[in-house]
């Protein structure tokens, strides 16, 4: 009978029924009776019109799993079915979330312990955004903005939504909008950034809230990767970030985020502002992590915090380096710091994590290759040239002055090279394993052990020591164990 009253969607639907029912499933049913509520709501989830029954449903239950069904019905209109939907229904449904968002997010208590449901509305939100913003609902981010100004909860839970939304259009969107759609979302984006941005620096300056900053800064996280270049190196961005890297509360994510400025490449344009990053950055982190500290030690016994800066400052350095390591270079007063810089990588790259060491290797592979190639067509000009993006022909004195660059190179290397040097053999990792069994006819055969991953390092590993042994053979023999890898 029960179920009967529920199908009937010709009228409200009892919400104590539904409660009931969906209490069933989830938590005071038996099996007969969680197969049976199953059933009814998979049916009910089938309807067309169930979608009709969301904000009844939502005003007038108190069960969380309840609101959540009601709003994974919804969901699946918005995905499948909203655009066919009468606008009046559209605009209807859209303004009640924005409201609802709005009422719990504006209360610190109901923030709080509604959370789960205020994040699962921002997520609907955000999917309704995606089919609406911008033709149909232009004012959405000066909307947006408006409602952050008007409490620092409600602001804080804009910057989830903005995070949100640059995440399902950068990331989470292939499959689900067409390219032009997914274009369309990013112009979008870009021409609102300047909200975005003043709003950001604005909450940053001016908040002292530490869950309303660290919101700001994981929002900001997800959008420097892909914002105009302007607004990171022309305005205070930069500078306020370095301010909130030495804070114990913001390190983390500070330092994402200036690890996404890091892997920005585009030229020589911004290499002033790039060498006072990193200036900066290494004298705050002396402070923070002292050269002389163990790092090894330090991540085994750290915090899930700790080890996550270490494993973060591996990104930040070999980002850094891998795009920027030549302004670095060609800046004496900051040659110093640039080794310091790599003798912090050396030492990050004997943490026992796996994750952590794939990170550096893949660095150290690279950097070797290139300091080995240009070592290698140094005594050939024309090849060398070419190389480093020299499209010219070959010209007395091209010897001298392309092999004394080479040589500067290897000169300024070799001491963090030896120490790399070092690093490879004490780190090498094992090649197959061959066993010799016995198989089930009596025969006797050779049985390769293989795990791929660990075969993979071997490999890049080796590749490594190679190169190094051809830079330094010497120096490769007074390692320990260095003789028995030549």
């Amino acid at each position: 009978m029960a179920a009967e009253k529920l199908r009937d969607l010709s009228q409200p639907i009892d919400v104590a029924v539904l409660d009931a029912t969906v209490a069933a499933f989830f938590v005071t049913g038996s099996k007969e009776e969680r197969a049976a509520a199953d059933q009814i709501l998979r049916d009910l989830q089938a309807n067309p019109d169930m979608w009709l029954q969301v904000v009844h449903i939502l005003q007038n239950t108190k069960s969380m799993d309840t609101k959540f069904f009601a709003l994974q019905v919804l969901e699946g209109v918005i995905k499948y079915r909203w655009n066919a939907l009468p606008v009046e229904q559209r605009d209807g449904m859209k303004n009640y979330i924005s409201e609802v968002i709005v009422q719990l997010s504006g209360n610190e208590a109901s923030f709080r312990s509604e959370r789960l449901y205020v994040n699962k509305l921002n997520v609907i939100l955000v999917q309704i955004v995606k089919h609406d913003w911008p033709a149909k609902w232009t004012s959405f981010i000066p909307d947006l903005v408006a409602a952050a100004k008007t409490s620092e909860t409600i602001c804080e839970n804009c910057m989830i939504i903005l995070k949100l939304l640059s995440e399902e259009v950068f990331d989470f969107s292939r499959g689900e909008m067409t390219q032009q759609k997914i274009k369309e979302l990013k112009q979008s984006l870009n021409r609102h950034f300047k909200l975005i941005h003043e709003l950001c620096l604005y909450v940053l300056s001016a908040s002292q809230r530490q869950d309303l900053i660290r919101a700001t800064l994981s929002a900001l996280h997800a959008y420097l990767s892909w914002i105009p270049l302007g607004y990171i190196f022309e305005s205070p961005l930069l500078e306020t970030l370095l301010k909130f890297f030495p804070v114990p509360a913001y390190r983390n994510l500070t330092l994402q985020c200036l690890t996404e400025v890091a892997a920005l490449n585009f030229g020589d344009f911004y290499n002033v502002q790039y060498v006072k990053m990193y200036t900066i950055f290494i004298g705050q982190l002396q402070a923070i992590l002292p050269p002389s500290t163990n790092i090894p030690d330090a991540y085994s016994n750290g915090s899930d915090e700790e080890q996550a800066f270490i494993q973060n400052l591996a990104l930040f350095f070999t980002s850094f380096f891998k795009f920027h390591i030549r302004v670095l270079e060609s800046t004496p007063e900051i040659v110093a710091l640039l080794l310091s810089g790599l003798e912090y990588l050396i030492n990050i790259s004997y943490v026992d994590d796996t994750e952590v060491f794939k990170v550096c290797l893949d660095y150290w592979n690279s950097l070797v290759l290139e300091l080995f190639e240009a070592h290698h067509h140094s005594n050939n000009p024309a090849a060398n040239a070419n190389m480093m993006g020299l499209q010219i022909p070959f010209m007395p004195g091209m010897v001298d002055g392309l092999g004394s660059q080479v040589m500067q190179r290897r000169q300024l290397y070799s001491n963090p090279m030896s120490k790399l040097r070092g690093l490879m053999i004490n780190r090498m990792a094992k090649p197959e394993e061959v066993l010799i069994v016995e198989d089930e006819n009596g025969n006797i055969v050779r049985e390769t052990m293989k795990d791929n991953d660990v075969l993979v390092q071997y490999k890049i590993m080796r590749e490594t020591l190679i190169y190094l042994s051809h830079l330094d053979h010497d120096d490769t023999e007074k390692q320990p164990g260095g003789a028995g890898v030549l």
